[in-house]
C-alpha cells in the first residue's frame, strides 16, 4: 500500500474563505473531499487578516447602486456579468451561511440589527464588521466546522508542487492524443517527513490566495507568493488582469522586521473620520482627490508616494483625532499594536506607508470557479472573476471568496453526482513524483533571490510603472527563472526551494503582463 497516494471526490489547496467554504459545501452533500493548507492549522492564511469587513446590504441598498460603486472603483475594467452576480447573490448567500448557518459574531446593537460602516469607493454603509478582526472571526468559525466535518481531510504543512493534468502526466497514449487536457490532483510536498505525495481527485480547486509576498513591502502573509498562479500557469490555464496589483495606501511603518508583513491599519479608519496628514500636520489628500481621505485606494496609494517623494519623508501619517467613536474599542488591535510602538492611536499621529495589498487579476474563471482547464476550479484571491477590474473596492473580496468558493462547491458536487470517478486506466497511467536534485539546499542563495525578486517588484513593477523599469525587470527576473529552473532540478525538493521557484514565476507572470499593457488604468500606473 502507498501511503503517498492518495484520493478523493475533491481536492482543494488552500484553507482561507474560499477554501473552507467551498469544502463545506462539498462535504455537506456528502463528498469526500481533501483540503490542503500549507500551514500547520486552518488559520495561517491572509483571510485571518481582514480588519475592515464583508459587504452586505442596508434597507436603503439596491444591487444596482453596489455593482455602479464596484464599477467605479474597478475603472469598469471588470466583468459587468460577475459584478450583477456578486451585487444579487452576495448578500444572500452571506445572509444564509454567516448570519443564519453559521453565526459569525458580526457587531451588533440587539439581535439581527447590524451595525453596518462605509469605507473607500462605497455611497453608503453597508458593511458587516467584528471590531477590526473580521477575518479572524470569520476563520474561528469556519475552522471549527471543517475540523468536525467527517467528509473532508484536512491535510496540513503541505505545499502543492504541481498541477497533475492528462496531457502532461498520463503515460498512456490515449490521454495524450486526446484534445482536451483535464486536471486530476496535484503533486504535494508533505514537509512534516520530506516526501511528495501524489492527490488524484475528480475535480481540483485552487484557492492558494494572493501574492503580496514577492514585494518588499506587504500586508500579506509568509505564505502569499502566488503559488496557484504559477501552477495554473504551467499547466497552461488561461489568466487575466495579472498586472492589477492593489497596494495598500496604510501599512503602518517601523516595528517590523525586514521581510515581514507590515501591519494593515485598516481603511475603515479613514471611514471613521481620520485623515491623512504630512510631517508638517497638513493634509493633503482634498489637493489630489474630491473624495480626500475616503479616495478609492490607488489614489490615496499614489498620493502618499507623491507626498514622500516631494518631503523626502520615509512615511505619511493618521490623524485619528476626528474619530467620534472610542478607538480603543472600535479598534482594539491597531491601537493595541500602536501601544506596543509607544503610540496613542487617539492623540498622536500613527506613521503609514504603502504596501503591497491584494491581488486583482489571477486565474480566470468564470461565476462558477470554473477554469479554461477541465476540472479545474479557482476561488478567492488567487482567481480573476472579472468583479474588480482594474481595481478592489474595499471589503468586496472576503464576500467574493465566500461567494465563489460557494458556487464551485456546489457546481463541483453537482456533477460528481452525474459522472463516475476516475478511471480505472487513468489512475494507473499517472506516475509517483520521481525525486531528482540531490544537492542540498543554499540558505544564503535561496535568501539572496528573494531579496532580488522583492527589491526588483518594489522598484519597477511597484505603484508606478515605466517601459524602462518593466524592461529592467523583465530581462532581471527571466535571468532569474531561468537559473532557478537548473538550481530546482539539481537540488533536493524542499518547501523553501517550491516557494522561490512559484515566487519567481508569478513576479515574471505579472511583470510580463505589465509590460505588455501601455494604457493606465486603477492599480497599472504608467508615468511614461
Amino acid at each position: 500500500m502507498n501511503h503517498f497516494r492518495l484520493q478523493s471526490d475533491a481536492l482543494i489547496i488552500g484553507s482561507g474563505i474560499a477554501g473552507s467554504v467551498a469544502a463545506l459545501t462539498l462535504a455537506d452533500q456528502g463528498r469526500d473531499v481533501i483540503l490542503l493548507t500549507a500551514g500547520a492549522d486552518l488559520k495561517t492564511g491572509n483571510t485571518s487578516l481582514a480588519q475592515g469587513g464583508i459587504v452586505y446590504r442596508n434597507e436603503q441598498d439596491d444591487p444596482k447602486i453596489l455593482e455602479k460603486d464596484i464599477m467605479t472603483a474597478g475603472w469598469r475594467h471588470n466583468y459587468s456579468r460577475a459584478v450583477r452576480h456578486i451585487a444579487r447573490k452576495g448578500p444572500e448567500v452571506l445572509k444564509e451561511l454567516f448570519l443564519e448557518k453559521y453565526k459569525i459574531p458580526f457587531n451588533q446593537r440587539k439581535p439581527g440589527d447590524w451595525y453596518l460602516t462605509r469605507e473607500g469607493g462605497h455611497s453608503m454603509a453597508r458593511i458587516l464588521y467584528c471590531d477590526d478582526h473580521t477575518g479572524r472571526n470569520i476563520m474561528e468559525v469556519l475552522a471549527e466546522a471543517v475540523e468536525k466535518h467527517p467528509n473532508i481531510r484536512v491535510l496540513t504543512q503541505r505545499t502543492a508542487i504541481d498541477l497533475l493534468t492528462t496531457q502532461h502526466h498520463a503515460r498512456h497514449l490515449d490521454f495524450k492524443y486526446n484534445l482536451s487536457n483535464q486536471c486530476v490532483g496535484a503533486y504535494v510536498f508533505n514537509d512534516q517527513v520530506g516526501k511528495v505525495e501524489t492527490i488524484l481527485s475528480k475535480f481540483t480547486m485552487l484557492a492558494t490566495g494572493g501574492i503580496g509576498q514577492i514585494y518588499l513591502h506587504t500586508t500579506n502573509t509568509r505564505g502569499s507568493i502566488g503559488s496557484g498562479l504559477a501552477m495554473a500557469h504551467r499547466a497552461g490555464t488561461r489568466l487575466m488582469n495579472c498586472e492589477y496589483v492593489q497596494f495598500h495606501p496604510t501599512a503602518l511603518y517601523g516595528g517590523t522586521k525586514r521581510g515581514e508583513r507590515r501591519f494593515l491599519v485598516s481603511e475603515a479608519v479613514r471611514g471613521e473620520g481620520a485623515v491623512l496628514v504630512n510631517s508638517r500636520g497638513e493634509r493633503f489628500m482634498p489637493r489630489h482627490d474630491p473624495r480626500a481621505d475616503l479616495a478609492p485606494r490607488d489614489i490615496v496609494t499614489r498620493a502618499i508616494m507623491d507626498e514622500m517623494l516631494t518631503s523626502g519623508d520615509d512615511s505619511v501619517y493618521l490623524d485619528c483625532s476626528g474619530i467620534k467613536q472610542d478607538v480603543d474599542k472600535r479598534f482594539p488591535t491597531i491601537s493595541e499594536r500602536c501601544r506596543k510602538m509607544g503610540l496613542n492611536m487617539a492623540a498622536d499621529p500613527i506613521p503609514v506607508v504603502p504596501a503591497a495589498h491584494y491581488f486583482c487579476g489571477g486565474i480566470l474563471v468564470d461565476n462558477r470557479g470554473r477554469t479554461t482547464l477541465e476540472q479545474l476550479y479557482a476561488a478567492g484571491e488567487c482567481s480573476c472573476t472579472g468583479v474588480h477590474g482594474a481595481n478592489r473596492l474595499a471589503s468586496t473580496s472576503l464576500l467574493e471568496g465566500m461567494l465563489w468558493g460557494h458556487s464551485a462547491g456546489h457546481d463541483m458536487a453537482m456533477r460528481l453526482n452525474r459522472t463516475s470517478g476516475l478511471s480505472r486506466k487513468l489512475l494507473d497511467s499517472i506516475p509517483d513524483w520521481v525525486p531528482h536534485g540531490i544537492r542540498d539546499e543554499d540558505p544564503a542563495l535561496i535568501s539572496q533571490d528573494w531579496a532580488n525578486i522583492r527589491n526588483t517588484m518594489w522598484n519597477y513593477v511597484g505603484v508606478s510603472r515605466s517601459s524602462n523599469r518593466l524592461n529592467r525587470a523583465f530581462v532581471d527576473l527571466r535571468k532569474l527563472t531561468k537559473n532557478l529552473q537548473d538550481f530546482y532540478r539539481e537540488t533536493a525538493l524542499s518547501k523553501s526551494i517550491i516557494d522561490l521557484f512559484h515566487g519567481s514565476q508569478t513576479a515574471y507572470i505579472i511583470t510580463v503582463a505589465a509590460l505588455r499593457n501601455k494604457e493606465t488604468k486603477g492599480c497599472h500606473y504608467r508615468i511614461d
